[in-house]
């Protein structure tokens, strides 16, 4: 393949990262089939209808698709004849001892084994345990020796660094890219395939790439939990958690980043990934208190947020709460391990009538708590309110006419579980605000 300006790559997995992986891939000129064995998922995408929601994709979507340069498909065994490069991008969710679920990635690995004419590089972009690609390996060439066939595989790891919100600038942009190939030839077609990335690209061993994604999301959760853990002293010592973490941020060595004080982090990685880490320590017998005092931190933290709402309002029985925002983050309409579900379970045992808004996340939500009210707008959610749970930053929410808002509640009761919202104002408004970690004074 030496020589061409593009490569054949066959992306396995439609869901979040394969699909933003595939129009990145095709947005640099390279051929691009998108694999699922999910025919509705397919027939949606074929159809420049994403099934799921991330702003921009759905554009350049229909963009690549008419430029030919991004097709799906069903058929593994077409798009394995005729691609030269192979991204596996399917789920690793977490089994129920809090390992990696690795069923997907070794079915996909059998199908190639079983399918593959030639030679080909493999590559892991879902988020895998180290030692994986060895297992990769194995499950292929045993597979090809049964069918008396020799072909040889290299096997690459090039795990993603996409922000839920910001996928698309970040594939299109990466920051650094991490590849970790064991031979001149996989590192050649890798280097090929990201020539017009305009980004740093890090070569290292299969098993180092895949430690990488795991340690680099770690140490975000890690980060988060800390400031998070801080926030509680400084509720107890009158400091302002916001003016604490402002001043740390401006020390380069810490910088600013993931320094925001909150109810926890979510989605489909931190929460998985620390606990995948924690357990691949377990395994080799190693402990890593760090890392599980952040977990622990993070799994305390909704409960410890409501007990500050529950000594500031009393009672929650009967009382009827707006929750403003339900996914993990802005952006996006990924709920997996929201902190609001959790404040939505505590709020229904705690007997409350719930009212619920967001503009992406509701559909998922309703699945799991029907009995929550579900509101098409912020403003019917927040009528009659005795207490608001600011539970997740929309720009739209933040921009109410919170003096509207006012006028629309029972009783002023604000608790902002982002530290999105300015205190003053909202004092100054008349609500009765609390934030994480700022105090009654801290405002200033």
């Amino acid at each position: 393949m030496s020589g061409v300006t593009h490569v054949d790559v066959a992306v396995i997995g439609t869901g979040y990262v394969g699909t933003t992986t595939s129009i990145a891939f095709a947005a640099w000129d390279h051929k691009v089939i998108a694999i699922d064995s999910d025919r509705e998922k397919i027939s949606k995408l074929n159809r420049s209808v994403l099934p799921f929601y991330e702003e921009g994709l759905e554009k350049r979507l229909e963009q690549y698709r008419g430029s030919g340069n991004l097709s799906f498909t069903d058929d593994l065994k077409q798009g394995i004849a005729r691609c030269d490069v192979l991204f596996i991008a399917v789920g690793t969710p977490s089994s129920p001892d809090g390992s990696a679920d690795l069923s997907y990635v070794e079915m996909v690995a059998r199908q190639i084994g079983q399918m593959m004419d030639r030679y080909k590089v493999v590559v892991t972009k879902s988020t895998v345990p180290v030692g994986t690609g060895d297992k990769i390996k194995a499950i292929i060439t045993d597979e090809l020796k049964k069918r008396n066939l020799s072909f040889s595989v290299d096997i690459v790891s090039n795990p993603e660094f996409l922000r839920e919100g910001r996928a698309l600038y970040d594939a299109l942009h990466p920051e650094r890219v991490v590849i970790g190939c064991e031979t001149e030839t996989a590192k050649k077609v890798m280097a090929t395939l990201y020539e017009r990335a305009q980004a740093p690209i890090l070569y290292t061993t299969i098993r180092d790439a895949e430690m990488i994604k795991y340690a680099a999301n770690a140490f975000l959760a890690t980060k988060i939990s800390f400031v998070n853990e801080l926030a509680r002293l400084c509720e107890k010592t009158g400091t302002n958690i916001m003016k604490v973490t402002e001043g740390m941020g401006m020390d380069s060595r810490i910088g600013p980043q993931f320094l925001r004080a909150g109810i926890g982090y979510g989605g489909s990685c931190f929460p998985k990934d620390t606990t995948a880490l924690l357990n691949l320590a377990r395994e080799q017998k190693i402990v890593l208190p760090i890392l599980q005092a952040a977990s622990d931190v993070n799994q305390t933290q909704v409960t410890w947020f409501m007990k500050r709402i529950q000594r500031t309002m009393g009672s929650f029985s009967g009382k009827r709460i707006t929750l403003l925002g339900l996914t993990f983050k802005p952006e996006t309409d990924d709920t997996r391990e929201a902190p609001s579900l959790k404040i939505i379970e505590q709020l229904l045992q705690n007997k409350a009538v719930v009212n619920a808004y967001d503009p992406q996340g509701m559909e998922h939500v309703k699945k799991i708590y029907p009995q929550v009210v579900y509101k098409l707008t912020p403003y019917e959610a927040l009528k009659g309110a005795d207490a608001i749970i600011l539970a997740t930053e929309w720009r739209e929410i933040l921009d109410l006419d919170w003096s509207k808002v006012k006028g629309l509640v029972t009783q002023p009761y604000l608790f902002d579980g982002r530290n999105a919202l300015d205190p003053s104002a909202m004092r100054d408004l008349g609500y009765c605000y609390v934030g994480i970690g700022i105090g009654e004074r801290g405002d200033y």
